[in-house]
């Protein structure tokens, strides 16, 4: 197999570099010639002489592009799925190949953290945690999950194992996607209702729980707007493991704060890391974790063996996976 050298750049933040490095350093490098990108050092030369770069998440900066593209780089692996945060247009302008992490990788992970949520969020778990400080029995009354209903919006990967865990609680699943689903998942999951986004204000004045699994897009931004939040039951609950844009957060606070929503459950932010301080965030029905949901260390083996077996593809010539084209 053809062999090139190949540039890793690690995340600039020590914490998310030691969730994903190891795995990346690991397994692609029993294969490739794989050096680590360092920030304090000039930039320029260390791009010179390699063909490939493992981007640890959309860290390469916009100016870098250019600088990669000189010097030689014909092929980006970014190891994240969501592409709001990687320079797309700048790398494909570039004649950069690009590829990204499918979110087969990271489903049962996201999953897990939105079941992890609507099971907090239906026992009440911070205000129990709260009474039994207080040394109060019996109290709060909870929700059984069985019977209850949860709205995917976004029936993809992690959608559809988020579906697989509610089912087994009983839960009854509304879904919402753009595509059409394939008949032998309808079949093993068997959607109580599958629509069009059209049928997302339906689904959601019906829900019990409401859970986002879309990317971030200029037309997926805020689709959870102020409007939409209003036709949640009072009781529902809203889950967000995806990207926080997707909500309209000062409408989801507001909500919250005068009591017009039964609480939830958010793993993502449109600024990160936020603020722990903001008043929504101390109420008991909110549970809040700092973008945690797909830092696994089964998604991150997962994700850095796809690299490696990318690469590998490229290296032989053959088209790689999860290639993003031009719009």
């Amino acid at each position: 197999m053809r062999q090139f050298k190949t540039l890793f750049l690690p995340h600039p933040l020590d914490s998310m570099e030691k969730a994903i490095a190891s795995d990346v350093y690991t397994v692609v490098s029993e294969r490739r010639d794989l050096s680590v990108f360092d920030r304090d050092d000039v930039i320029e030369p260390q791009f010179q002489g390699f063909e490939a770069i493992v981007d640890a998440g959309g860290n390469i900066r916009p100016e870098w592009v250019g600088v990669a593209a000189r010097a030689g780089v014909k092929f980006i692996q970014a190891q994240t799925n969501g592409l709001d945060d990687v320079e797309v247009e700048k790398i494909l302008d570039a004649g950069i190949i690009l590829a990204h992490c499918p979110g087969e990788l990271s489903k049962v992970s996201l999953a897990e953290q939105a079941m992890l949520f609507i099971l907090l969020l239906a026992r009440r778990y911070g205000e129990a945690q709260r009474n039994f400080e207080e040394r109060k029995l019996y109290e709060p009354l909870t929700m059984e999950l069985e019977g209850r209903s949860v709205a995917i919006v976004g029936f993809g990967a992690s959608g559809q194992e988020l579906a697989r865990r509610a089912r087994a609680f009983g839960m009854r699943v509304l879904a919402i996607d753009v595509r059409e689903i394939e008949q032998d998942v309808l079949d093993e999951l068997q959607p109580e209702f599958l629509g069009r986004p059209d049928d997302l204000d339906r689904v959601i004045s019906e829900c019990d729980f409401l859970s986002v699994h879309l990317h971030l897009t200029e037309e997926t931004r805020h689709v959870i707007d102020a409007r939409r939040l209003a036709l949640l039951k009072p009781t529902a609950c809203v889950v967000n493991v995806a990207r926080g844009e997707l909500i309209d957060e000062e409408a989801l606070a507001e909500a919250l704060l005068s009591g017009r929503l039964g609480g939830a459950g958010l793993d993502t932010f449109a600024e990160e890391p936020a603020d722990p301080t903001l008043p929504v965030l101390q109420l008991p029905n909110v549970y809040a974790t700092p973008h945690v949901s797909g830092v696994t260390d089964g998604t991150g083996l997962k994700r850095a063996v796809f690299a490696a077996d990318n690469l590998d593809r490229y290296a032989r010539g053959e088209p790689v996976w999860a290639r993003v084209e031009k719009r």
